[in-house]
């Protein structure tokens, strides 16, 4: 069986540090492209990662123009997403595109209406829902388990984590700050274990509360407050239609010791689930409460010395076996664009005030 040919459209941190080394380890592709603004980049991705024969380009068009592909990877700013994965899209090929699924919600519909058209898959990088505690807490959700899910909270909380390299600041390039960064993490987990898009209302806050005050305790470094343009914390309550309410809560700088991100509890008429102390389910048994810790090591196997598959790792290997196998992917691009609506819909309540309605 030929070898799926894919391209990497920008080889910056996220693709250097999750997608092409993951997909190196599958015997099933095979990186034939590489594409950045920064050619140096480029060079050093396809040396790395690439075949012998890897081609390295400046301009997604013109790598779209010239090479027989059958996936790309989009791994560029929040701006370039939509632009980017409609072009792919549109010349015949499969689009993984990372996190958040576009600039704007407007975008983000038109991927899906393209994705649609063209009958290629597409695919947004929400990897936590691979990892070993969250697919156990979606099959105690699937299994009914915890009842009626009626209240939820979405948690993307760090004391003082600004990133302070690449674009991550600048408004116009990302879209937004923690919400739209790792906001949209937590909001995609929680949702997804709902197994919820059915949203009646948003309502929102956003802060610029610390962005302009220096931090030499910043884990990446200080922070040009200069450069800083786009929020320090974002916060939002959403409304499903079926009545339940779901607590949005991001910050990259937040005086806070009740941190944490990629996080989800749950709470349902049967029991309740968090993720805050490592997995835990609760509810109540022969009239006694009771919580539990899953084990999610290697099963308890003495001695065990093979490879625990990582999320990032399980991530791109299912999306690559749902184009062999004519599935879907895991995370379904209209799935993606609730989350890139929701988090719309909180920046514009926070703008005018009000609460914003669904249709």
């Amino acid at each position: 069986m030929s070898k799926l040919k894919i391209a990497i459209i920008g080889c910056g941190g996220i693709a250097n540090e999750k997608q092409m080394p993951s997909l190196s380890k599958l015997d099933t592709v095979e990186m034939i492209a590489f594409c950045d603004l920064v050619e140096e980049r480029a060079v050093k991705a396809a040396a790395t990662f690439g075949l012998e024969e890897a081609t390295v380009y400046t301009d997604f068009k013109e790598l779209l123009e010239k090479e027989t592909l059958d996936v790309v990877h989009v791994c560029t700013p929040n701006k370039s997403h939509a632009e980017i994965s409609i072009a792919a899209l549109e010349a015949g090929t499969h689009v993984m595109c990372e996190k958040p699924m576009a600039k704007t919600a407007v975008e983000a519909r038109e991927m899906v209406d393209v994705a649609k058209r063209t009958g290629k898959k597409l695919t947004i990088g929400y990897n936590n829902r691979f990892r070993e505690d969250s697919l156990y807490m979606k099959d105690v959700c699937e299994s009914g388990e915890l009842g009626d899910v009626y209240f939820a909270k979405a948690h993307a909380i760090r004391r003082r984590a600004v990133p302070t390299w690449g674009v991550f600041l600048n408004e116009e390039e990302q879209g937004g700050g923690p919400l739209i960064d790792i906001g949209t993490h937590a909001l995609d987990l929680t949702l997804w274990m709902l197994d919820n898009y059915d949203v009646k209302s948003v309502v929102g806050n956003v802060y610029h509360k610390l962005s302009d005050q220096e931090s030499k305790a910043n884990a990446f470094g200080p922070w040009d407050a200069k450069e800083f343009s786009v929020e320090d914390s974002a916060f939002g309550m959403i409304t499903m239609k079926n009545g339940a309410t779901v607590i949005l809560e991001s910050s990259w700088a937040l005086n806070t010791l009740d941190v944490g991100e990629a996080q989800t509890t749950l709470c349902g008429t049967r029991g309740g689930a968090d993720m805050k102390d490592g997995l835990r389910i609760n509810g109540e048994k022969h009239g006694k409460l009771h919580t539990t810790k899953p084990d999610l090591g290697a099963g308890g196997v003495a001695f065990f010395d093979g490879e625990v598959e990582s999320d990032a790792d399980r991530e791109a290997r299912l999306w690559i076996e749902s184009i062999l196998n004519g599935t879907e992917p895991v995370v379904k691009p209209e799935q993606a664009l609730v989350v890139s609506e929701i988090l719309e819909a909180i920046y514009e309540s926070a703008r005018t005030g009000k609460a914003v309605y669904f249709n």
